[in-house]
């Protein structure tokens, strides 16, 4: 019996009575939020609270990681992309660094708030300015930086009570493609991958980070399937080598670079061999349900450590949110100038 589950999408700003009927099935173990999803924060705290009355036990994710990636925007502060803290560490590392976690603090907070476990952040690739669709997602161009600003922002994310999960592993900075909409091929060899693109996957780990989400991408020096169907890359390296013991997620199973592998069944079910804990299947309500009834058939349930992605409680510091704020918008003043 697989120790693998489902998070399911929703259509709208509140739950359909399909949705509630799904959401009490026991392979569902979360909910993804996205754009369509929020009006403002007061409406995600009523959605949110709608979730929890159909199944308590649920995470509730969104991405939220700021520039061109935050799908809440009314009612909470308008966060900067991480990448505008690259200039800061370069001329003064210790002031980013605390900013860094302000930041982190700031997202990982708002949210908590409403009563949303997790966001999926930080992104830990490095921007080497061949992938548009990173960028300035990614919080430098070269491995200290982007190791030592994520470490910070992490932090932050931890006092707000809230896990981090990092991505796109083992590395989506290289390749000049956008998963969504084409396939994305990485020929480089695995010791260079070893030494840049897994080093701040790895000193994550190594500090403990919960979750972690594949990247679409075909390394082919490495494996002859993507890393989030790999064996390779997901039993031998991130859970052998790098001892890696929280959350694997796959990233969107409806994703034209997961297309590889079939149809939607047989994409859950490579994924799960592989060792992905999480399935995401977004924006498709019928391949969900296929991924759904393949989880129904195999027997599969949540795995036990998806209790540590739970919103933890916190001590809301009104000083320090106030300070975050000011950062953020001092931040996004000096891109936008």
């Amino acid at each position: 019996m697989p120790e693998a589950s489902l998070f399911l999408d929703l259509e709208g700003t509140c739950l359909t009575s399909e949705e509630a009927q799904l959401l009490a099935q026991p392979e569902i173990s979360g909910v993804i939020l996205f754009a369509r999803n929020t009006i403002n924060a007061q409406q995600v705290a009523d959605l949110t609270a709608e979730i929890r009355a159909c199944n308590p036990d649920l995470i509730i994710s969104i991405d939220q990681e700021g520039g061109r990636v935050q799908r809440l925007k009314e009612g909470v502060a308008r966060l900067p992309a991480v990448q505008t803290l690259l200039p800061v560490y370069r001329h003064n590392p210790a002031e980013a660094l605390k900013q860094a976690g302000l930041l982190g603090y700031l997202m990982a907070a708002e949210l908590r708030t409403l009563d949303v476990d997790i966001s999926f952040a930080p992104v830990l690739d490095i921007d080497y300015g061949h992938n548009e669709v990173i960028g300035d997602r990614a919080f430098g161009t070269d491995v200290e930086s982007v190791t030592a600003l994520s470490a910070a922002y992490i932090a932050g994310m931890s006092d707000a009570g809230m896990a981090a999960t990092g991505k796109h592993f083992p590395g989506h900075g290289w390749v000049n493609a956008d998963t969504h909409l084409a396939d994305a091929l990485d020929e480089r060899d695995f010791e260079t991958l070893m030494q840049l693109d897994i080093s701040p996957f790895k000193s994550a780990i190594d500090r403990g980070l919960e979750a972690m989400m594949l990247a679409h991408v075909l390394y082919s020096a490495c494996d002859e399937q993507p890393a989030g169907y790999s064996a390779f890359w997901l039993k031998q390296i991130l859970r052998g080598d790098l001892a890696f013991q929280g959350v694997i997620f796959s990233d969107d199973l409806s994703m034209k670079a997961a297309h590889c592998a079939g149809n939607y069944t047989q994409r859950a079910a490579l994924a799960v061999e592989a060792g992905c804990d999480v399935l995401l299947c977004c924006n498709d309500r019928q391949g969900s349900l296929e991924v759904l009834e393949y989880l129904k058939q195999q027997g599969a349930r949540p795995g036990h450590n998806l209790a540590a992605l739970r919103g933890r409680s916190w001590s809301h510091d009104t000083e320090r949110l106030q300070q975050a704020r000011l950062i953020a918008a001092k931040l996004l003043e000096l891109t936008d100038g």
